[in-house]
């Protein structure tokens, strides 16, 4: 097994992601009557099954019909409803991609899409469970807020923050068994505004979700190993993108590796490419994740190690971006 993880039956439950968000979805509801869940015959395996026990006057089960379902949320939410859906995030951008554009997100309506079994999390189901587009396919949806949480408490923060954001969210979590990145919810979660979990001047990586754990150990190895201080982002919203944070890291570093659990076209690589080259501002580049592949079957933490997306993979990255020659001077011009 890479990395030799380790997980008890009870620690498993503790750093699910859903679990957090069922749980989250479940408080919000005691607080705010007009919540209501949707499930495809899913609310096991999505967790919103939490909801479904305390409030199943407000649960709607509309059976294997993903796509109906995100009509039905449209309905709902043009009616005064907040409709939470949950499906699996392969489900969720590509199957309901349709329903997601022209129901929900060209009315604008105020519906939150938890997405589950994100990137290759679900890994021995296969690549017809495996997520590695849902970046590129919701990024280009007009009024859609593209999240990407890295732990179950940032899982919980994003959901309470999708519901005070008046319109369509789309929330992106794994299966369960993520690291345990935050101890402490009140670290400062906004969306579309970085963390900084790692100062550095050095060179920077950009992760999101699943992959931001393993950036903060590649950090944390390469200062005791390499003497490198490497700034990490945890980069949690997509959509917007907080443009400053790159700018920043661009400016700073001259160098910015970025991971994703997703295709490296359409997804975070691609976001902050973009923002570099609007800017006009050129350095060491590098993207990590799938690259215009389908992922292999297996485990999660074996599917990272194979992909060079877990911290030995963006260890070996930075020590690459590190090594090639480019201008450091201060005149920008010929670098455009």
């Amino acid at each position: 097994m890479a990395g030799g993880f380790v997980y008890t039956a009870v620690e498993s439950t503790e750093m699910s992601t859903a679990e957090y968000y069922g749980n989250t979805l479940a408080e919000l509801g005691r607080e705010h009557p007009e919540i209501v869940a949707l499930t495809a015959d899913l609310a096991n395996s999505t967790k919103i099954g939490i909801f479904q026990k305390e409030f199943p006057d407000r649960f709607f089960n509309v059976g294997i019909a993903e796509q109906n379902m995100f009509g039905v949320a449209a309905g709902m939410a043009k009616a005064g409803c907040v409709p939470f859906l949950s499906t699996f995030s392969v489900f969720a951008s590509l199957r309901c991609a349709d329903q997601l554009h022209t129901d929900i997100c060209y009315q604008n309506v105020n519906a939150k899409i938890i997405a589950t079994h994100a990137g290759t999390s679900f890994g021995q189901a296969g690549s017809t469970h495996h997520a590695i587009v849902d970046f590129a396919v919701t990024r280009a949806m007009p009024n859609l807020t593209v999240i990407c949480p890295a732990d179950g408490v940032e899982t919980a923060n994003a959901v309470r923050a999708a519901y005070e954001l008046n319109g369509p969210v789309y929330i992106r979590i794994n299966r369960g068994f993520d690291r345990v990145l935050y101890a402490d919810p009140d670290y400062g979660f906004e969306i579309g505004k970085a963390v900084e979990l790692h100062e550095g001047t050095d060179i920077t990586v950009i992760a999101t979700g699943s992959c931001a754990f393993q950036a903060l150990q590649a950090a944390n190895f390469l200062e005791n190993a390499d003497g490198l201080k490497v700034r990490v982002l945890n980069m949690h919203t997509l959509k917007p993108l907080d443009k400053d944070a790159v700018l920043k890291a661009i400016m700073d570093t001259r160098r910015i590796v970025t991971v994703e659990d997703h295709n490296i076209i359409g997804g975070l690589g691609s976001a902050v490419a973009e923002v570099m080259a609007e800017a006009g501002k050129g350095c060491g580049f590098t993207r990590l994740g799938l690259k215009d592949t389908f992922a292999p079957i297996g485990l999660h933490e074996d599917i990272m190690s194979m992909l060079g997306i877990d911290s030995n993979g963006i260890i070996a990255a930075v020590r690459d971006v590190m090594g090639k020659d480019f201008e450091l001077d201060d005149n920008w011009d010929d670098e455009v």
